[in-house]
């Protein structure tokens, strides 16, 4: 399970990374902007630390045109937990970009969306979660993040959105449905989703220019690499999607891959470099803790032998007096 998430991760990545065109109209149809199609796209690739010293890489956090912050969160199944996680990426940029002003500092957050790319148990997905912040003596102000539902959709509002670049997650569509049966009708069901809806799709964008020609090459191929992971034991469509297969793509997405790979694993050693060092300074300050506590002894003895010559001092002039 945790090899096919992260090929899901991997894809989302990819997706975020596709032609300008294609990420601005996927803001503005996750959004509801209308930033121009030739706007400039900044990627925060940033990362930061926590609050344990660990590092996150919010690599789903965009700026454009310099002034408008989008963070986009791409989930599988449901997480009671991803509020938190919104708000902590969130809290993350909006640090490592905060605004010295003459009144004190300004934070300034991303607006999120989390998209839920699988059909999972639709009762439990929420459209919106809501997270209460409460200031003493201040205030309370409720941070929201919207919920987009991508099974909900349907191949034409996808297009009418122009978002789609998530169109090779619509093979989930049917992975249950075949899990528990392996049909003639279910296969055929299968085939049609492919050929009409995800790839009739992609191509019916390019022509409409929602997405470039090199776009809609590698959604194909994206669409071939999920199918591998979810579908490859269904040997009958086979054929069917290797029409669709540019192997031309293959050595750009693994380098690509390899680059992201790399780049995770310079921030693993990061964080294990900066665990060792907190633990050595850890270790530093119980030293001088226990040099202080010993330095505090000391003081307290010195006091009180100061006090005893003291005492004795006062004796010896009151016997020299008489």
């Amino acid at each position: 399970m945790d090899r096919i998430f992260h090929i899901y991760d991997r894809i989302v990545k990819r997706i975020l990374t596709l032609s300008d065109k294609a990420v601005i109209n996927l803001i503005n149809g996750l959004f509801g902007t209308n930033h121009p199609i030739n706007s400039k796209i900044t990627y925060n690739w940033t990362e930061y630390e926590d609050k344990d010293l660990k590092r996150i890489l919010a690599d789903s956090i965009l700026t454009i045109n310099e002034r408008d912050i989008y963070h986009i969160e791409a989930q599988m199944t449901e997480d009671e937990e991803i509020v938190f996680r919104v708000f902590e990426y969130g809290f993350g940029h909006a640090y490592q970009n905060r605004i010295l002003e003459k009144g004190g500092e300004t934070l300034v957050f991303p607006e999120p969306r989390v998209i839920y790319l699988d059909e999972g148990r639709k009762e439990k997905v929420q459209d919106e979660y809501t997270l209460t912040l409460q200031f003493r003596g201040q205030g309370t102000f409720s941070y929201k993040v919207p919920v987009v539902k991508l099974q909900n959709y349907s191949t034409k509002e996808l297009s009418d959105k122009k978002m789609v670049v998530l169109i090779p997650f619509f093979l989930l569509k049917l992975r249950k449905k075949l899990e528990k049966a392996r049909t003639k009708d279910n296969i055929e069901e299968l085939q049609r989703l492919i050929e009409d809806d995800i790839m009739g799709c992609i191509e019916m964008n390019e022509e409409l220019g929602n997405i470039s020609a090199e776009d809609a090459r590698n959604l194909k191929h994206l669409t071939w690499k999920l199918y591998l992971e979810i579908y490859s034991k269904y040997t009958e469509l086979e054929a069917v999607m290797r029409k669709w297969y540019d192997q031309s793509l293959d050595l750009e997405s693994d380098r690509y891959f390899d680059k992201l790979d790399a780049l995770q694993e310079e921030i693993q050693k990061k964080s294990e470099q900066l665990q060792e060092q907190s633990d050595l300074l850890q270790k530093q300050n119980e030293q001088l803790q226990k040099q202080d506590e010993q330095l505090q002894m000391q003081d307290e003895q010195l006091r009180k032998q100061d006090e005893m010559i003291k005492k004795l001092t006062e004796q010896l002039e009151k016997l020299q007096m008489k």
